[in-house]
This record gives C-alpha cells, sequence and structure tokens, in this order.
C-alpha cells in the first residue's frame, strides 16, 4: 500500500505496516528526514500536518530555505541493453542521450494515466 498525502504544497508517503498495525509515512522532495504515523487515517493525516507545520517552524528558527533544491539533474540505472537501444536511438533521431531521456520522461509525465493503468496492469 503506498499512498501520497498533500498539505501546503508538500507530500508526504503513506506506509501500513501491519506488524506494528500502524500508518507511517515521511515528507517527500525536502533534504531532511521528516516521518509521521498514526493509528488511523485520521492520526495519520493530522501528524503529516504537524509533522509539515513542525518542519517550517523549525526551518524559520533556523533561517533555513525549507524546500529542497532540484538541481536538474540525476543519475538512473538502467541495464545495458536499455542504454544500449536508448543511445543508438537518439544517435538515429540525431539528438543527445540527454535530450531523449528528458523527451521520454516528459512524454511519460503528459501520459501518466495511460502510464498508471499501463503499471498497474503489468504488476497483476
Amino acid at each position: 500500500m503506498s499512498e501520497l498525502l498533500q498539505y501546503k504544497n508538500y507530500l508526504g508517503s503513506v506506509q501500513f505496516s501491519a506488524e506494528d498495525e500502524v500508518f507511517y509515512g515521511k515528507i517527500v522532495g525536502i533534504e531532511d528526514l521528516i516521518n509521521f504515523e498514526g493509528s488511523s487515517v485520521k492520526e495519520l493525516k493530522k501528524s503529516f500536518h504537524e509533522a509539515v507545520d513542525d518542519y517550517l517552524e523549525t526551518c524559520e528558527e533556523l533561517g533555513k530555505k525549507p524546500n529542497k533544491t532540484y538541481k536538474g539533474s540525476f543519475n538512473i540505472r538502467i541495464s545495458q541493453d536499455l542504454h544500449r537501444e536508448a543511445a543508438i536511438f537518439a544517435a538515429i533521431k540525431n539528438i543527445s542521450l540527454n535530450d531523449f531521456v528528458k523527451t521520454a520522461i516528459g512524454y511519460a509525465l503528459h501520459h501518466r494515466e495511460e502510464l498508471s493503468r499501463e503499471i498497474s496492469s503489468s504488476l497483476e
């Protein structure tokens, strides 16, 4: 089980531990590790809101910018075959591999509903 909560432009992951019988998560997209938990969905949401508010308050007290800055570069790990296919495709189209990856990510994000259905059906 994995979902996202939203509050004040922050996202929180949602997980469930059957062993501990608790919902838990963390604020995603920030440099700091901020966790929250609750024994019900209502408690989890309340805990998430409190975690975000506390995070913002702490950042303000420390004079720290709260949001993580995305610098626009990241490493990915893919199979050698996929890497080769992508590099050949980019060369044939006379574009850089970087431009091909940017285009592919943009395409996936603009077709996220269709892609989500495809991913869901492939997991069944």
